[in-house]
């Protein structure tokens, strides 16, 4: 297959997933769905925490087994197919236990959704190598932005038929079709993406590590490339201002935003990473990945700051409300893309040829306890309420951005 079909394909694949990943998205569709079944900070702050741990963890194994094995489309498809699965049983779920007990709907949501989420996790590390070696470099920040365009088109499209779903289907059968929606994409997602093939493993190891010796090899990596250890301390700081993500819905509807309208919320995000890509697919391909890193670092500080003062001032009206939380998840939605875009990339770009699956298991791995935070928070946010934890987030957004500028100082990455 050429490389112009290759992009395609990737491209392709990551829109219709975008979609349907922005159908069960953690912190406005998931969240509002748990929160109205539960009403626990603690619960609500479980979902995100769920998601981004249950997405890194797995890294670690799935790294050596595709550096070890050397083929990584094997470990896509069972991650790819298995995450569209689960949101299917998911979608079934809430479909079937509307007369289910409160306590029995809310048990077998969050098994599914842990589930989905570690499944999620198989995907990443093959995911990055095929994309590495099927995309040159100077093309990767672009095929992630077109990925997240695409996706984004698709996506409002799904947060208009959501918001309708929500305002005239009972509670949670709304729900259950939104999920339906995103099985559908998802599944297709995978179908397209597998029909490519994965492009020849140039590996360079003669011999094939055991795990002990993989673990010795990351600690060494750890140790050794200063690139990769600041970037780890980076991501540590991002993980501690993602805590506050599940918690931005919560604080619109404290704040008398009504959540049956939380599809709005998430066709802002939406929008905003629409209109973003363009700006950080140039930045990252003509600029550099590591100022790309910088550039989202610094506006990370923004959302949580915002926040913060709307807590010392008083929102005149409903429209008023809408327009204010509206525009801060528009922000979250522009550096939820350009993070990701950069993050990606970047790894992608410091990680050797040859040892790209074990880079990616060591990043993610080392990184994935920070992303069980937002749990924490929420025990945080039952005891001390909301303030303090947005109060956390924007220092650990000024801390990020502190790191990421002694990255770019002396990085010659491009």
């Amino acid at each position: 297959m050429s490389n112009k079909r290759r992009f395609t394909s990737v491209a392709a694949a990551g829109i219709t997933f975008q979609a349907g990943s922005a159908a069960v998205d953690s912190a406005t569709i998931m969240s509002a769905l748990v929160f109205q079944l539960t009403g626990s900070s603690v619960v609500v702050g479980a979902v995100t925490a769920i998601l981004r741990f249950g997405w890194l963890f797995p890294q670690l194994i799935v790294g050596f087994l595709a550096q070890r094995g050397g083929s990584s489309m094997r470990y896509y498809v069972i991650g790819a197919f298995g995450r569209a699965a689960c949101i299917g049983f998911l979608a079934l779920v809430l479909l079937i236990g509307a007369q289910w007990s409160v306590v029995q709907l809310s048990i077998f949501v969050m098994i599914l959704w842990t589930a989905y989420a570690f499944v999620s996790g198989i995907v990443a590390v093959p995911y990055n190598d095929i994309v590495a070696r099927s995309v040159s470099s100077d093309l990767r920040s672009r095929l992630l932005a077109t990925r997240f365009f695409g996706g984004g088109l698709l996506a409002l499209g799904i947060a208009a038929i959501a918001d309708q779903l929500v305002g005239t289907m009972i509670f949670p059968k709304a729900y259950a079709a939104i999920f339906a929606m995103a099985t559908v994409l998802m599944f297709i997602s995978s179908a397209v993406f597998v029909s490519m093939g994965a492009p020849e493993a140039k590996s360079t190891q003669t011999t094939k590590p055991t795990f002990f010796q993989y673990l010795k090899d990351g600690i060494e990596v750890f140790h050794t490339d200063r690139y990769f250890r600041l970037f780890v301390y980076s991501q540590w700081c991002g993980g501690i201002v993602l805590m506050a993500m599940p918690f931005y819905v919560v604080q619109a509807n404290a704040s008398g935003f009504d959540l049956r309208r939380v599809a709005l919320l998430l066709g802002a995000q939406t929008a905003g990473a629409l209109v973003s890509n363009a700006l950080w697919g140039w930045w990252g391909d003509r600029l550099g990945k590591a100022s790309l890193l910088q550039a989202v670092a610094f506006g990370r500080m923004f959302p949580p700051v915002a926040i913060i003062l709307i807590a010392f001032t008083q929102v005149a009206d409903r429209a008023q409300m809408l327009f204010v939380f509206g525009a801060i998840f528009f922000i979250l939605g522009a550096l939820a893309n350009g993070l990701t875009i950069a993050v990606i990339g970047f790894l992608m770009e410091i990680s050797p040829d040859g040892l790209r699956p074990a880079y990616s298991g060591y990043f993610n791995a080392i990184t994935a306890p920070a992303f069980l935070l937002p749990l924490l928070a929420g025990v945080f946010a039952t005891f001390f309420g909301l303030l303090p934890i947005f109060i956390i987030s924007a220092i650990a957004a000024a801390s990020q951005f502190f790191i990421v500028v002694q990255i770019n100082r002396h990085s010659t990455i491009v």
